[in-house]
């Protein structure tokens, strides 16, 4: 037989096979393993699965339906935890010709909706997915052994979207869900690719390894994973109140392993336009925190055990726990450091609420930050004590803002300020800033001491006295050096008003005058206060003519 002929019957065996391969599906009710799959699925998930009407195809090895759906808990709702269009179950072809046995090989939804919801006791409703809930799909599972050991060789959901909602908060919502996962078993560990669009812009991309499924609360099933994130905007999670003024973009690169109900990460993030107050500004550099926590999923509460902010070469230490109670996530941690260079602080400082006045800058110095953190997380209040010591403000001239005070001295000006000293106890919080027992020395000035606030919007509210180095009386007014104490020291009492970019120091009379007309008093042996002449300096600060 010459090669032509040969030739010719291939192509006409060929031929043949594939006119019966098209012809098969004629002869293949697809539809009559719709309730086969609806049943395995739900059993094995423990909700009710709906498939759409099925179609073969016999090329691709798979069966298709054009609708898709997986119930939600009842705890949760009526609206289906998943939902999708398209619907294709990958099939083993030559035992569903020769005995119509169906044999799974893969998964793919296109395209699906996910609703995922917590309940105001921290409860998801994806915790009974695949067990813990008390359903008629359960119970047949665990009736049947079989079913419990569903497996697939792929399982893949393409193009998603999720809707994450919390009771009382707005949703958030994650385009471009992608999931990959091969050798799907209940029983054991497989591989899985997770990847998402964040809400606001961003990445978010998870890989590694989860399982065996805990059958109790699906939430608790093991992992050992790796997360990246990337450009996740604080401010359009959903998860921060925008009215707290909290924002930034972070990026954070973290190992997640979970076992036994408690999760440990270990990892770092970056934060680029930090703000942590309400009136701050956008931090001009980066902070970086590298952390490890601890984790306990059953209750909800976490142990931050290492946690190092660095800014430039500035470096702190975080410590502390936190809990998620409902929508809130409770802190309750504490922040030191010591000797930070403030030059690297500077640019960081507006995202604190602090803002240095207008056209100033730091040279040298360094702060101090012992405090702890108390509260909500969008609404933490910030207590304890700060310093700043031997710092070079230049650009800043503080004895022309407080020419109505150091003239009284004969202070002379100068285009910067050295601060050798200066600590206070403060309260940051959403209303403001309140610092109390200030003390502060600068060599121009002398010593400073008050307290005041720092209202969200900048404004300035403090009452100081300053104690200058004079030897002589201030102003013409007798007697106020004595009541300051003597050896050659002068009170003045003052006000800090205006806005932190641009302060005001503004003398207070009132208190000067009282002052003064004490001094008199004490400074007249045996006088009478009536007869006492008023001070010429006092006259002109309550602008009086000179007698």
């Amino acid at each position: 037989m010459d090669r032509k002929k040969i030739l010719r019957y291939v192509l006409i065996a060929v031929g043949a096979l594939i006119l019966v391969l098209l012809a098969l599906p004629l002869f293949i009710n697809a539809n009559s393993f719709r309730p086969t799959i609806e049943e395995r699925l739900s059993a094995a998930l423990g909700r009710k699965v709906q498939v759409g009407d099925l179609s073969l195809s016999i090329f691709s090895g798979s069966l298709a339906a054009a609708n898709f759906s997986i119930a939600d808990d009842p705890n949760f709702g009526s609206k289906p935890f998943l939902s999708a269009n398209s619907f294709r179950v990958g099939i083993e072809v030559w035992p569903l010709i020769t005995s119509k046995t169906l044999n799974v090989t893969g998964l793919v939804i296109e395209k699906p909706e996910l609703n995922l919801v917590r309940n105001q006791q921290g409860k998801w409703n994806l915790s009974t997915l695949g067990g813990g809930a008390s359903t008629p799909q359960k119970e047949a599972r665990n009736s049947s052994q079989g079913v419990s050991e569903l497996s697939v060789a792929k399982l893949q959901l393409k193009d998603g979207r999720a809707t994450v909602s919390s009771a009382g908060s707005k949703p958030s919502v994650y385009e471009n869900v992608n999931l990959e996962a091969s050798s799907v078993s209940f029983k054991s560990q497989f591989p899985v690719q997770l990847s998402a669009d964040l809400p606001g812009g961003g990445t978010f991309k998870l890989e590694g390894k989860v399982g065996p499924v805990n059958a109790t609360d699906s939430s608790l099933t093991p992992l050992d994973v790796k997360l990246t994130i990337k450009a996740l905007d604080l401010a359009k999670t959903g998860f921060v109140d925008a009215s707290t003024g909290i924002s930034g973009i972070v990026d954070v690169v973290t190992t997640l392993a979970c076992a036994g109900g408690t999760a440990h990460a270990q990892g770092n993030a970056n934060l680029t336009k930090l703000q942590l107050v309400k009136g701050g500004a956008p931090s001009g550099v980066r902070v970086v925190m590298d952390f490890a926590l601890d984790y306990n999923l059953a209750n909800s509460t976490g142990t931050l055990t290492q946690g190092a902010i660095k800014i430039g070469k500035a470096t702190t230490q975080l410590s502390g726990t936190f809990q998620q109670h409902g929508n809130e996530l409770i802190l309750n941690m504490k922040l030191n450091g010591q000797g930070l260079p403030v030059t690297d602080l500077e640019a960081a400082l507006p995202a604190f609420g602090v803002v240095l006045p207008k056209g100033s800058s730091l040279k040298s110095g360094t702060a101090s930050a012992n405090l702890a953190i108390q509260g909500p997380a969008d609404k933490a209040v910030t207590t304890g004590n700060v310093g700043l010591f031997d710092a070079h403000l230049a650009g800043f001239d503080l004895n022309s803002k407080m020419s109505a005070i150091t003239k009284l001295t004969g202070g002379h000006g100068s285009s910067d300020t050295t601060i050798q000293k200066f600590t206070a106890n403060v309260r940051v919080g959403p209303d403001g800033i309140q610092a109390n027992a200030v003390e502060a020395v600068v060599p121009a000035i002398g010593e400073v001491t008050g307290s005041g606030t720092v209202s969200p919007s900048g404004a300035l509210n403090f009452n100081m006295v300053a104690s200058l180095s004079s030897s002589s009386a201030v102003g013409g007014i007798p007697g106020l050096q004595k009541v300051s104490g003597g050896g050659g020291t002068t009170k003045i009492p003052f006000a800090i008003q205006g806005t932190t970019s641009d302060p005001k120091f503004v003398p207070n009379v009132g208190a000067m005058a009282a002052s003064a007309v004490t001094g008199i008093v004490k400074s007249q042996a045996g006088g009478v206060l009536q007869n006492a002449p008023v001070p010429a300096g006092i006259g002109g600060l309550l602008g009086k003519k000179k007698k």
